[in-house]
């Protein structure tokens, strides 16, 4: 019996998924917390709109919730959570095909910030940097879901190319193909849509 109030930075995430797969719903609450932001840009990378990101980023962890007896110990969580969302994500874009192609418009300008960060983002810089947040969005968005999804992997969450083999179950050396041919096709899309890299 424990005697002392423990803060959820104490416990590694594997502390609290055995919490969790006791049914203690606060240790789970904190993986949420943990995993939330990250999951709902994931989201975000694949459908496009906010909205649907967070509801979707939601129902994986309500998913996850209910399934997280069957966790098997030693993998990461957020690996785990991740093969969820991106069934719930595509089949939300199998359901929804026509909504495939969302104006850039529809998201804040906040959050795109957040979405596609980086670089020197001064006041002299800000128009240039929207413009090219603005591209980038619309390029992304004009990919295949599976050139999509290894950009937002590996550009957007960080995750080295071992964490992005065992999140897509497949050989390092495919995602290092895959990766490959993605970042083509985006520097093309790119072009296409008339963004030029400036030496």
């Amino acid at each position: 019996m424990e005697t002392k109030t423990v803060t959820a930075e104490e416990l590694d995430d594997q502390e609290l998924i055995e919490r969790a797969q006791k049914g203690n719903t606060w240790a789970f609450g904190r993986l949420v917390e943990r995993y939330m932001q990250r999951g709902y840009f994931v989201a975000l990378g694949f459908v496009g709109a906010p909205e649907d990101a967070r509801d979707l980023s939601q129902e994986a962890f309500v998913r996850a919730f209910r399934n997280i007896r069957r966790f098997e110990k030693g993998r990461r969580f957020f690996t785990w959570y991740y093969q969820i969302l991106r069934n719930l994500c595509f089949n939300f874009l199998k359901r929804r095909k026509r909504r495939q192609n969302y104006l850039f418009s529809e998201m804040p300008e906040e959050e795109i910030l957040d979405f596609a960060a980086g670089g020197d983002t001064s006041p002299e810089k800000n128009f240039e940097q929207k413009e090219l947040q603005e591209k980038l969005w619309q390029a992304i968005h004009g990919l295949s879901v599976q050139d999509r999804e290894v950009i937002i992997l590996k550009e957007f969450q960080d995750l080295s190319y071992k964490e992005m083999a065992e999140v897509l179950q497949c050989p390092v050396g495919t995602v290092m193909s895959r990766l490959y041919h993605a970042r083509r096709h985006l520097a093309e899309k790119m072009k296409e849509l008339g963004w030029e890299k400036s030496n």
